[in-house]
């Protein structure tokens, strides 16, 4: 590789591709292909050495799972795996923020989504609201900057929960087109935080 990817230089189609494929396999609870997509989004995302990657990725298996269970799952230890998550990458990707409140920050759309998915009358501002407020305070950037990055996740999302309504074939186009929204969500985040 002739660059080094990392939170401000990482390839969105890659990143995209993989949050895809992590996305079916939580949906799925094929735990084992979630943490080969997330070691790859890990690795071109936050261009960590090679031992926090496996550390990282490993964590955010394990707070996807304390996530999952509907409806009674454990916040809190999602958070705190979150937490160990973003202190590694606060060690080796030169992001300047606090583990604690990126967890919170994190885990917080992930409520609003679960209660996007599972109430109509929930709002999908929230939950893009949600993910601008992450992503203003992770890459240190002005927050409307981030809202065509959120938005495009958002669409991802209500694909992906059409998917998983439809029976969550691999096959199926909605898989397709949560790819497609994922790639211009990283396209359009990978704009902002690679400007000087």
């Amino acid at each position: 590789m002739d660059r080094r990817s990392g939170p401000r230089s990482f390839d969105p189609v890659l990143v995209g591709n993989r949050e895809t494929d992590a996305w079916a396999a939580y949906y799925r609870h094929e735990w084992r292909p979630f943490l080969v997509a997330a070691v790859g989004m890990v690795r071109e995302g936050f261009g960590m050495n090679r031992h926090r990657t496996l550390l990282g990725s490993w964590y955010v298996l394990r707070a996807n799972q304390k996530w999952a269970p509907y409806p009674d799952n454990d916040p809190a230890a999602a958070r705190e795996l979150m937490r160990k998550f973003y202190s590694l990458v606060v060690r080796d990707a030169g992001l300047d923020l606090d583990p604690v409140r990126a967890s919170e920050l994190e885990v917080e759309w992930w409520r609003l989504h679960r209660e996007h998915q599972h109430d109509a009358a929930v709002e999908g501002a929230a939950l893009v609201q949600a993910l601008v407020d992450l992503y203003s305070y992770v890459y240190s950037a002005e927050p409307e900057s981030m809202r065509p990055a959120a938005a495009a996740r958002v669409e991802a999302m209500d694909l992906s929960d059409r998917w998983v309504e439809a029976g969550c074939r691999i096959d199926d186009p909605l898989l397709a087109a949560e790819r497609q929204a994922l790639v211009a969500s990283y396209t359009a985040l990978r704009w902002v935080v690679s400007r000087p």
